[in-house]
């Protein structure tokens, strides 16, 4: 049974390295999304190696209801064709991220509110999976999840997981 399992998924490993269509081996463009609120990032990917891997680096701001901040992300991509222009793709990553948030707080015994802002720049380990369609023209669109852990000190928002999900328009050359 073991020979059976090792042999199929032998089999559908070489399917998929004969049907692979070439990305491309750079491409520059905006992914826009977040897990609550908005972000936007400009996105770059580099193509490596000869078996469909890239990676891929973005650069961009979020802005929320209390917080507002920057974040550096770099992403190893593994990409495997579907059909046609479709591809799907996952992989690690890891990155940086500055943010600054403003809390309400309350005053007891003076019924006053007062804001409150703190400051915090952490580490972030993250990885990807999504699809993306390839053009017969210059154009790159892809929809991604890009579950984040992060490390800050701010117990507040920071050190949790969140779920960034992106919508990315990319130029090819």
């Amino acid at each position: 049974m073991k020979k059976i399992i090792l042999s199929a998924i032998a089999g559908l490993g070489c399917i998929t390295l004969a049907n692979a269509q070439e990305i491309s081996k750079n491409a520059i463009g905006l992914r826009l999304g977040d897990s609550d609120g908005f972000g936007a990032e400009i996105s770059y990917q580099r193509a490596i190696g000869q078996n469909n891997n890239r990676l891929e680096f973005d650069f961009g701001w979020r802005d929320g209801k209390n917080y507002d901040g920057i974040k550096l992300i770099g992403l190893y991509q593994w990409v495997w064709n579907i059909e046609g222009g479709f591809n799907w793709y996952a992989g690690p990553g890891a990155g940086f991220a500055a943010f600054r948030h403003k809390y309400e707080r309350y005053v007891p015994g003076q019924n006053d509110y007062y804001y409150e802002e703190n400051r915090d720049a952490f580490p972030i380990i993250t990885g990807t999976i999504g699809i993306e369609y390839n053009f017969d023209f210059p154009l790159l669109l892809s929809l991604d999840v890009r579950p984040e852990l992060g490390f800050g000190d701010d117990v507040y928002d920071n050190n949790d997981l969140d779920f960034d999900i992106g919508l990315g328009v990319r130029y090819q050359f």
